[in-house]
């Protein structure tokens, strides 16, 4: 393996110091909620979590490489924000050739979603709670992602925390990059004004081409968008290609 494959990651988020050694303020696209299992979610942790979730020090490790959490070469697709997993199990079971690596930062989500994940039949599915940003810029080459998913990322709504949202200028180059050629990237919002800024900030990465687009069928409708529904919200569908 070549000496650039073998460097050593910049450290993660929530690892990050200033120089006299206190915690680095960062702006994130999330928040870490409570950890808390129920019987259920307890049980499908102690069935899966050995074989399915990929500790948090892997990542860490030098020359760490996405393929060999599956066991395979196969092309990746990665999920960010799979919540409780509605989506995941049911879209990871319709492509049996694919690696999907579930980015989830909520443990009991992770939790549920394994069960979600096993209900579904589909092993070719891993969950990590690094931070997704970090994750697609320092574990995964360029060209070297298939898909991307991102349904009903934190909408963030109050003026204030809107740096907060995922989708930014600086994150769709990155993960234009990322990309194969032809390769996608699908979103889905229930909130309008992010639907907007997310084409606003889509339409001017030079490397991706799409817009909105019908709503995906193969996705299952999860909680999220039955919430958005309920309060009145329309959803939004976005698919973007690498050209």
């Amino acid at each position: 393996m070549s000496e650039q494959h073998l460097r050593v990651a910049p450290a993660r988020p929530h690892q990050k110091l200033t120089e006299d050694g206190r915690r680095m303020r960062e702006v994130l696209s999330y928040s870490r909620r409570g950890s808390r299992f129920t019987p259920s979610q307890q049980e499908a942790w102690d069935a899966h979590a050995d074989a399915w979730v990929v500790p948090d020090e892997e990542v860490d490790r030098p020359g760490v490489d996405i393929a060999s959490w599956f066991g395979r070469e196969a092309p990746l697709v990665v999920e960010i924000g799979c919540g409780v997993g509605e989506a995941t199990g049911v879209l990871a079971a319709a492509r049996p050739d694919a690696n999907v690596l579930a980015l989830e930062v909520w443990r009991p989500g992770v939790a549920a979603s394994l069960a979600e994940v096993a209900a579904a039949g589909a092993d070719n599915v891993r969950f990590c709670s690094v931070d997704a940003a970090w994750c697609l810029e320092h574990l995964v080459p360029e060209g070297g992602l298939a898909e991307l998913w991102t349904f009903f990322p934190d909408p963030w709504p109050k003026t204030r925390h809107h740096k907060r949202r995922l989708v930014s200028a600086p994150f769709a180059a990155m993960v234009a990059s990322r990309l194969e050629s032809g390769g996608r990237w699908r979103l889905a919002t229930d909130w309008g004004d992010y639907a907007e800024q997310m084409l606003e900030v889509l339409d001017a990465e030079p490397a991706l081409e799409g817009g909105r687009v019908e709503r995906w069928a193969e996705r299952p409708v999860t909680k999220f968008e039955r919430k958005g529904r309920e309060a009145g919200r329309s959803i939004t569908d976005l698919t973007y290609r690498k050209v």
